[in-house]
């Protein structure tokens, strides 16, 4: 096959391998922590032992990843390195995820359970995802290929991760849950996803065609005293990276659950509402993926970021006023989705530049030091998303035993796990859990409500304010490094 049709079957055939994916990572990371508040009764030890599992295997994913990325560099089969461990690793992935939500363990002996299933998971799902996006410089050396690549395989996650944050909500809360109750609507869905997952990836491990060539060079072991070097000797990247972090955690505030919970209990137990809510609010983030590219020739990224910070303010304040002051539900619950979406969208800006700033610190990197470190760089951007998510989990734990939500989902559990067991009818389990609803009080949502608001506003200004101040490789900067770099290596410089 020549490299034209190989290149244009690969543009088909690389992105749809994560649509199934996508959704598998949306059902077990957005969603989990809300499937044991509604089908399981925690103690606030309980929610705590949850809450150290989800954070201690997060921390050990991050620094999990290089140690794979090293395994799958080391690699060598007819099959090449990178396909053997996506097949292992989604089927493995697979096997985790539905154990996770098809259990029928209560109390500490889930506990455990949920222990050695979180721990296996963080292993599972980074061998196929390692891999999967480390295939891409297998594909082409050609940067124009490997941008249509990198922006054809995140559109196609984000479809994926839109639709099951779109389905999941609809078809496990309220009048739609599969089987009448929250336990079997997961169950089900996680079997179902488990088999789109391998259907989609299919298309990459039998369509895609890499190239494919055996270095003779040993790979070098992986480092982490070089990782931390690397990082605080350049400046620009130790910026970055701290700059980053902090917007991710503010990012991830809302999809931790405690937006699907505040909507579950200021609006009623329907998955549908948060469906509308989530769904609408990644709509910009959609505008943003396909449109990036062109609005980035013609506006310089801070530029952008301010554009987008005040895009941002305006989504949030009327957020705010709107869920403090307006009392009629169906106007507040408009207003409410059509604000985050433009919180979201400033919120997703600030990701496509923060990841483009990163990228952009191997030059620098090179112009400094005289080596690019590129492996190192460029394991940050996942190293760093899961730091944040770690802290994410430990944010939304505090807030769930701050304002005792504990007390109402285990209120709301009684009634599911009643109607799993067949004990109550689907009518009765609704009728009570609208009656359990009506107990929360205005403190609780307004908690709730000002986390998912004020917390991600000021994580997302002190992540602009100091990108403003302390991120000094702009365009024009970084041109100068690149013509440097290029004039150096043909001996001009």
């Amino acid at each position: 096959m020549d490299e034209n049709r190989r290149n244009k079957r690969n543009l088909v055939m690389f992105p749809l391998g994560t649509l199934g994916r996508d959704m598998m990572y949306a059902l077990f990371n957005s969603f989990l922590l809300t499937y044991i508040m509604f089908t399981r009764t925690l103690t606030a030890a309980q929610l705590s032992a949850i809450t150290f599992i989800m954070v201690a295997a997060r921390l050990f994913d991050a620094f999990n990843d290089p140690i794979m990325g090293n395994i799958i560099e080391r690699t060598r089969t007819k099959y090449g390195k990178f396909k053997p461990w996506l097949v292992i690793g989604i089927l493995f992935s697979c096997a985790v995820i539905y154990a996770a939500f098809n259990s029928s363990f209560q109390g500490w002996s889930f506990i455990v359970f949920f222990g050695i299933i979180y721990l296996l998971y963080s292993i599972a799902y980074t061998m196929h995802d390692i891999s999967y996006w480390g295939m891409i410089a297998s594909l082409t050396s050609n940067a124009d290929m490997r941008n249509r690549l990198t922006s054809l395989a995140t559109l196609c996650a984000g479809v994926g991760g839109t639709l099951a944050g779109l389905l999941i909500p609809l078809l496990t809360t309220g009048n739609f849950a599969l089987g009448g109750n929250a336990q079997t609507a997961y169950g089900r869905l996680a079997l179902i996803f488990c088999i789109i997952g391998p259907a989609f990836l299919c298309f990459t491990i039998f369509g895609v065609q890499e190239k494919r060539g055996t270095k003779a060079e040993k790979v070098p072991p992986v480092s982490y005293r070089k990782i931390l070097t690397t990082i605080t000797n350049n400046k620009e990247l130790l910026w970055i990276s701290v700059i980053f972090l902090i917007q991710q955690i503010g990012n991830n505030v809302v999809v931790s659950g405690i937006g699907s919970t505040y909507i579950y209990f200021a609006y009623g137990y329907e998955g549908g509402l948060y469906s509308i809510f989530s769904t609408v609010g990644v709509l910009a983030t959609a505008f943003m993926m396909i449109f990036y590219p062109a609005i980035s020739r013609k506006v310089k990224r801070k530029k952008l970021m301010s554009i987008a910070m005040i895009i941002s303010a305006f989504g949030y304040a009327v957020m705010l006023i709107t869920g403090l002051f307006i009392k009629t539900s169906t106007p507040q619950f408009a207003v409410l989705t059509i604000c985050y979406m433009m919180a979201n969208f400033g919120q997703y800006t600030f990701y496509l530049v923060m990841m483009i700033s990163i990228i952009n610190t191997v030059e620098y990197n090179e112009y400094l030091f005289n080596e690019r470190d590129e492996a190192i760089i460029s394991s940050l951007r996942p190293f760093l998303t899961k730091m944040a998510a770690a802290l994410v989990i430990a944010l939304t734990s505090l807030t769930y035993i701050l304002f005792g939500v504990t007390d109402i989902t285990n209120r709301i559990s009684f009634f599911e796990n009643n109607a799993t067991q067949g004990l109550i009818t689907e009518e009765a389990k609704l009728s009570g859990i609208a009656d359990v609803i009506k107990t929360v009080s205005v403190g609780q949502t307004t908690g709730l409500f000002i986390t998912m608001t004020c917390l991600p506003f000021a994580l997302m200004l002190t992540a602009y304010l100091l990108y403003q101040k302390k991120y000094t490789l702009d365009e024009d900067k970084y041109e100068q490094i690149v013509r440097f770099l290029s004039e150096k290596k043909e001996g001009l410089a």
